[in-house]
């Protein structure tokens, strides 16, 4: 038998999604979520797990080198473009 929509719907109402639970961080007073470690400071029951200020000099670190990359990137573009842009004289065009 085929269920009408109302009754699909009554069925599946208990499968809402309910909000995280948050917790105060006793160090720092940030909000984190119950049993993990705190991101803003990196402590979890009063001990440092993680190291919150190597992971951001490793973030920047990392964005630094990317904008380099893409830096040179965009010189070489620009290099080639200019490179293709030049008239060819008799010379270059008789060694094609």
């Amino acid at each position: 038998m085929r269920h009408t929509r109302a009754h699909s719907a009554n069925r599946r109402s208990h499968h809402g999604l309910s909000e995280p639970r948050l917790s105060t961080c006793p160090d720092c007073k940030g909000a984190h979520i119950r049993h993990s470690a705190c991101q803003s400071c990196g402590r979890y029951r009063g001990r440092r797990v993680i190291d919150v200020a190597a992971k951001e000099m490793k973030k920047t670190k990392k964005a630094k080198l990317r904008s380099a990359q893409a830096e040179a990137e965009r010189k070489e573009s620009a290099e080639k473009e200019k490179e293709s842009a030049r008239p060819l004289r008799a010379e270059a065009l008789s060694k094609k």
